[in-house]
């Protein structure tokens, strides 16, 4: 926080004075220039590319989806309660429930231990 005595009031007519004397720009030399900014976003360890990016560039799907040849149309009937929290997600809300419920079967053939 900033202390009472860094904080400055001008007046208007203090503030055109300091314009017409040039006093009122911004000290470049004292800012980072564009290859130190550049460097420091290069060296920040959170913005680092994740091996799996094209995975997580598709919210909603922590593995490939599978083909269409693979799927079946059926009629089925699910709570109103379970169908309003995948719609609510939006878009893709039906291929999302067929995620988890492949997660589901996955944690079952697999002794029942979860990704």
């Amino acid at each position: 926080m900033a202390k009472k005595d860094d904080i400055v009031r001008y007046t208007a007519e203090e503030i055109d004075a300091m314009i017409a004397a040039g006093e009122s720009r911004t000290d470049w030399s004292r800012n980072d220039t564009y290859e130190e900014i550049e460097a420091q976003i290069a060296s920040d360890p959170d913005l680092a590319v994740p091996d799996n990016r094209e995975e997580l560039a598709r919210p909603g799907f922590p593995f490939p989806l599978p083909s269409r040849a693979n799927k079946r149309q059926v009629t089925v009937r699910y709570d109103a309660e379970v169908i309003d929290f995948f719609k609510s997600q939006g878009s893709g809300w039906q291929s999302r429930m067929n995620t988890v419920l492949r997660a589901f079967v996955e944690s079952q053939q697999n002794g029942g231990k979860s990704r």
